[in-house]
């Protein structure tokens, strides 16, 4: 536990000084997140932005999709992904083929090059959170997995 987080800690804070310090630490949670995005995505290809990598790793959990679907799912308009799509062509990590159900749509799919490289980008990734937490108990890794899907679950 750093310095900063501990005086930060100590003296039996009240509710509202935790709520500010759970609101330091998901900041920081969320820098990190930024700059391992940016590093896995540099990963996956250089002269790519990084939008280009959630795209790529969307269709690599989903599967083969319409470009309107891509677009929807990872909240980009629909200009900025046709036109990523197009680059990511061709570099030859995606290929479309015409859509079976509409003859005038295409779906776009991951090549096998193109899931080579979401594969090495991801490995970036779970490296760096396994080096995190490589020291953590199971027991911690449990409470941390289970307290944050609790914070990132919808409030019925």
């Amino acid at each position: 536990m750093s310095t900063k987080f501990a005086d930060r800690m100590s003296d039996d804070p009240s509710r509202r000084d935790l709520e500010l310090v759970l609101g330091v630490e998901l900041n920081a949670l969320l820098s990190a997140s930024r700059a391992l995005t940016e590093r896995s995505a540099a990963a996956f290809h250089p002269a790519l932005q990084p939008a280009a990598f959630h795209l790529a790793r969307w269709l690599y959990a989903y599967g083969p999709a319409k470009p309107s679907t891509l677009a929807e799912a990872v909240a980009m308009d629909r200009s900025s992904t046709s036109s990523l799509i197009g680059r990511m062509k061709n570099l030859k990590l995606l290929e479309s083929t015409p859509d079976p159900d509409d003859k005038r749509a295409v779906i776009i799919a991951l090549t096998p090059a193109g899931e080579a490289q979401v594969r090495e980008a991801l490995d970036v990734r779970g490296t760096t959170f396994f080096e995190r937490t490589a020291h953590w108990s199971t027991d911690d890794l449990r409470t941390f997995t289970t307290l944050l899907h609790a914070f990132n679950s919808p409030r019925e």
